[in-house]
């Protein structure tokens, strides 16, 4: 049996009230080699990859199990070599590029021939919300519906913007983000929330950046609550809208940030903003069509 290379984008999740619901591919990857071999084993090929589970702990190989045994299949041991650009434990989806390698694998060397919705559904059920997991595998920008027993997705083709994720040098659990969440919202304030995330998926949906930009400014599910632990973020957001950004989030869960802005100032906007708030290291991004891919 050939060796199978899978290779699978970055995603920044919410867009802002888009909380758990709204994903978009973006031009940072992680590829992943995966050859038979006698027993599992996976090689990290990039930076910062320390502590992650060289053996079948990895997400990687969790994801292939569980993929092969609901199929039905035995499980083929794999050598991995990974290779990835996306920062770990920064809000960019690597845990989602993880398990849609992990998923994309198991297709190719089982021969599964799981459809693009099968896939997406694997993704949700094993990370638990379908937002990032959605997007890395479709690529564009995805909206999602998961309430762990259905999934509904719409793609749209990746938008012609730029954009500039700001990344801190600290990382930040998902879980311990979502643990800042409050249990329960004031009604009022959820219909507000709701306005600005039907809203903004319409603007997505017609290309409408400047809008899609002033509701990415107006979340009440989740900045509120979180920002406070990410320095300088009014902020930055008030020097992104002084260079021309649409809007600024935080990416996921955190801790890093994400910039929307016009197509061809990525590299101008991150350079102004990295020299301003040099706490973080800001990447040059642009979202992409192409999701999870193999060989």
């Amino acid at each position: 049996m050939s060796r199978i290379t899978v290779t699978v984008p970055a995603t920044t999740a919410n867009l802002g009230p888009g909380f758990d619901s709204i994903g978009m591919a973006l031009s940072l990857s992680m590829t992943v080699e995966a050859e038979p071999a006698e027993a599992w084993s996976v090689q990290y090929e990039s930076e910062n990859t320390e502590g992650l589970p060289v053996n079948e702990d990895s997400l990687i190989i969790q994801t292939m199990g569980r993929v092969t045994r609901r199929a039905g299949r035995k499980e083929i041991p794999c050598a991995l070599r990974v290779h990835s650009d996306i920062p770990l434990g920064k809000g960019l989806g690597s845990s989602a590029a993880a398990i849609a390698a992990g998923i994309e694998i198991a297709d190719r060397l089982h021969e599964l021939k799981l459809n693009r919705k099968e896939k997406m559904w694997f993704g949700a059920s094993i990370e638990g919300h379908a937002d990032n997991v959605t997007a890395a595998i479709a690529g564009g920008v995805t909206v999602s519906f998961y309430d762990g027993t259905s999934l509904e997705v719409m793609t749209f083709e990746a938008p012609d913007i730029g954009g500039v994720v700001l990344v801190p040098p600290v990382m930040m659990k998902t879980g311990d983000s979502r643990g800042l969440l409050p249990a329960q919202l004031d009604h009022k304030k959820a219909t507000e929330g709701s306005a600005a995330s039907s809203l903004m998926a319409a603007a997505l949906a017609t290309g409408n950046w400047p809008l899609v930009g002033r509701m990415m400014d107006r979340d009440i599910f989740h900045e509120p609550y979180r920002k406070d632990r990410f320095p300088d973020f009014d902020n930055i957001r008030e020097a992104s809208h002084k260079h021309g950004a649409y809007g600024m989030t935080l990416s996921g869960a955190g801790p890093s940030l994400f910039v929307a802005v016009p197509a061809g100032r990525e590299q101008e906007i991150a350079q102004a903003l990295e020299t301003a708030f040099p706490y973080y290291k800001a990447i040059a991004v642009q979202p992409v069509a192409v999701g999870s891919s193999g060989n």
